[in-house]
């Protein structure tokens, strides 16, 4: 063998290859303006309940077509301002769609109520409204709609659903920020919406949440709510000149910064750019995957405008040798950092023993759960990298096909 060609058969390509940088299924983008938005409010006088928090709350109630935001700590705490407002408590019952992150129905369990899950339609694996009908006892007193990867649910059916029977509409849009229905944005919705500004989502405050809603009774419940149940905050004391304050109901410190208000009014200014961005992936995901029989795109309603915080597929596991826990495992050894999204709620330990919840409650979800994966999806994923998603996708898939 010629030492001056060591190194450079198959075996040495698969290391050169195996060493290329992982590509996650979700990250944050931050831009040099993002940076030094923070770094304006680090140099000023208020880093908390300052002037950038009613900024952040107003830009995206505008962006949204809601007439009042309230920013919190994050979506979590979105979720359980919006239970207190909306006067969740022992002995009401809330329904929830079994194909969501935990939170949604923990915000239930935090106000005393109890979550009563429903199962989703098998295509687009959002809330189904005949089953959430189904579910709606005299106990009822909302309904939890999931925009689920970033598709807002179908609010034709299920507002006209809460109304028929005096319940209140509150979307978990914490994947769907930028998302439309029938030409509105998602916000502006349902009665009370809740966002994310994890960083994994469209737009990133760090961690940070927010309500919107066009009803001012519910905006200034959770305001008190996110600051102790106390009727002002130290910088409208600060305005009046005065120190008095009184706590008028139990709340909790949900207050956000102001360096995250600064980040995410930056942020906000680019999520229409990123927004088309993912759509751009997606696009791209939907053409490599139309003529693979082995795996299979959510559906996507043609009354939407999907904002695709994730991009969930489903693999036909009748036509594969291995399961999804191989497809996965083969995908990471590729670089390909693959996620599952999400396990359903009523099969985690802590509701199967406090609620007696268990496999068969929802089993088009439970189905689904064993087929998903959530593959790359943010905005600065470049043309290379998604054609190494696609790459990687087609071997894994020509591999385990039977």
């Amino acid at each position: 063998m010629n030492p001056a060609k060591k190194g450079r058969g198959p075996r040495a390509r698969v290391a050169r290859g195996s060493a290329r940088k992982s590509i996650p299924y979700a990250r944050q983008t931050i831009e040099k303006d993002d940076i030094a938005a923070v770094v304006e409010v680090l140099r000023s006088d208020w880093l908390t309940t300052g002037p950038k928090v009613p900024a952040f709350e107003k830009a995206v109630a505008q962006f949204t077509g809601a007439p009042y935001a309230v920013a919190v700590t994050n979506g979590t705490a979105a979720l359980h301002g919006a239970m207190f407002a909306a006067g969740i408590g022992p002995g009401d019952e809330v329904i929830v769609p079994a194909m969501t992150f935990a939170a949604s129905a923990n915000a239930v369990v935090f106000q005393g109520g109890t979550p009563i899950f429903a199962d989703v339609d098998p295509d687009t694996l959002l809330l189904d409204p005949a089953q959430a009908e189904a579910k709606i006892t005299p106990r009822t007193k909302a309904i939890i709609s999931v925009d689920y990867a970033g598709q807002p649910c179908d609010y034709d059916r299920l507002e006209p659903l809460a109304r028929e029977h005096g319940l209140l509409l509150i979307a978990d849009a914490a994947h769907a920020l930028g998302g439309e229905y029938k030409g509105r944005r998602v916000g502006s919705l349902a009665d009370l919406t809740t966002l994310s500004f994890h960083p994994v989502k469209q737009i990133t405050t760090g961690e940070g949440g927010m309500v919107t809603t066009a009803r001012p009774e519910f905006a200034e419940a959770i305001e008190r709510f996110r600051n102790h149940g106390i009727t002002s905050d130290h910088r409208s004391r600060a305005e009046r000149g005065t120190w008095f304050y009184e706590m008028v109901e139990l709340g909790y410190n949900y207050r956000i910064t102001d360096m995250q208000c600064a980040l995410g009014l930056s942020q906000l200014k680019k999520l229409p750019r990123w927004i088309a961005r993912r759509r751009a992936i997606a696009r791209r995901y939907d053409r490599a995957f139309a003529s693979l029989d082995t795996i299979h795109p959510l559906g996507v309603s043609p009354d939407v405008k999907h904002a695709y915080h994730l991009y969930v597929v489903r693999l036909a596991l009748e036509l594969l040798k291995g399961d999804r826990a191989t497809a996965y495992s083969m995908l990471r050894e590729k670089g390909i950092h693959v996620n599952v999204h999400y396990i359903p709620v009523h099969l985690h330990p802590f509701y199967r023993k406090r609620f007696g919840t268990g496999p068969g409650l929802c089993p088009v979800a439970e189905q689904a759960y064993e087929q998903i994966l959530s593959i790359p999806m943010y905005a600065s994923l470049s043309d290379g990298e998604v054609d190494r998603v696609i790459e990687a996708m087609e071997e894994v898939l020509q591999a385990l096909a039977a």
